[in-house]
């Protein structure tokens, strides 16, 4: 698949493949170690999902939400995902591990929020905590490319 950048804008994985190349590496091995600590491939969408919502990235947002859909996630899950604190869609690993996501994106309010990590740990183990914050710091650095980049996204 080829991706285009907006006119005027540098798509910095063309420009510099190797890191890119890199980056989806490190992306492997994340999800490699989120399924090896237990966590369910439909789960590690719904992070990257999102994360990739809290950061308005447009690109990843459709590439995660078309994968969820063809591992089998629900609409209904997917239309309250923004809102998951308020809906009983989500049982304990699942609201620990979204709520670690966004401890980490959200990072300014990261000091004052610590509580986030200590329920997040109560409900997942070391393994789970260090997998789930993997997969989130890496689609915060493919939002952060495919947005700076200014990916198109279009129909």
């Amino acid at each position: 698949m080829t991706i285009k950048a907006q006119p005027g804008r540098t798509n910095i994985g063309s420009e510099h493949p190797e890191p890119y190349r890199a980056l989806a590496a490190v992306a492997k091995r994340a999800d490699e170690a989120a399924l090896a600590e237990g966590l369910s491939p439909l789960l590690i969408e719904m992070i990257k999902i999102r994360v990739s919502q809290l950061n308005g990235c447009a690109f990843c947002l459709r590439i995660h939400t078309m994968d969820a859909v063809g591992k089998g996630e629900s609409a209904e899950r997917l239309s309250v995902l923004p809102a998951w604190r308020e809906s009983g869609y989500f049982d304990e690993k699942e609201r620990s591990a979204l709520a670690l996501a966004e401890y980490i994106t959200d990072i300014r309010d990261s000091h004052p929020n610590t509580g986030l990590y200590e329920s997040a740990a109560a409900h997942l183990s070391p393994g789970q905590m260090s997998a789930v914050s993997w997969v989130a710091l890496v689609i915060n650095s493919y939002n952060r490319i495919a947005i700076s980049s200014a990916y198109e996204v279009n129909p």
